[in-house]
């Protein structure tokens, strides 16, 4: 009886392991704060010389006009390639990535799919990424890269000129850059509902458990 009572102690007195760690958090919500202030002046850039036939409502942009959305965007810019460099780099170095992320198989996404469109994908461990948030992780992360280069390839399309090249010239690196901010978007929103389905994981990335 004693040595239960002791063990009941020793867990209430032991701290729960962290499901998501102080640099991930931190870097998480710095990442979202600098991706949505990219996007929205991104939005007021686009609509100084549109690519399709529309144009984004000014309700949803930042800056205002041309020159204010320049510079917020380039601000952020310099705040997400920073804090995206940390995020690799401790990533790698931490060996997140290789544990989170990997391994990534065909069977085993597809059947996290089926079993995320028919409701029985379970949640309960937070501390596994599913297959179908490895891919998607991985996917933004290689997105992430993308918008960056080709970003830097239409901010300096004369000094950068091999890296303009290698998106096919200037005019498709703004294509480029267009896609992956709509895959970002996409991602964004995806990400947003299924924290609103499992509350938990947006409680475990704001207090860590």
């Amino acid at each position: 009886m004693s040595s239960i009572t002791a063990n009941q102690e020793h867990a209430v007195a032991t701290p729960a392991k962290a499901i998501q760690p102080v640099w991930v958090r931190t870097v998480h919500w710095i990442n979202a704060v600098a991706m949505i202030l990219m996007i929205m002046s991104g939005w007021q850039i686009y609509n100084a010389s549109p690519l399709f036939n529309f144009r984004f409502s000014s309700a949803i942009t930042l800056g205002g006009w041309l020159g204010g959305a320049l510079q917020w965007h380039f601000a952020a810019m310099w705040l997400l390639m920073v804090n995206g460099l940390v995020y690799l780099i401790l990533g790698f170095a931490t060996g997140r990535f290789r544990k989170k992320l990997l391994p990534i198989s065909p069977s085993g996404v597809i059947a996290d799919t089926k079993a995320a469109l028919t409701g029985h994908l379970s949640h309960d461990d937070l501390t596994r990424y599913n297959y179908v948030q490895k891919l998607l992780y991985v996917g933004i992360i290689l997105v992430g890269i993308v918008i960056v280069l080709s970003g830097l390839s239409i901010w300096k399309p004369v000094q950068l000129q091999y890296l303009t090249a290698l998106f096919g010239g200037y005019d498709v690196a703004r294509y480029v850059h267009f896609a992956a901010m709509s895959a970002i978007v996409a991602f964004l929103i995806v990400h947003v509902a299924l924290a609103l389905l499992v509350p938990k994981s947006l409680r475990a990335m704001i207090i860590g458990r």
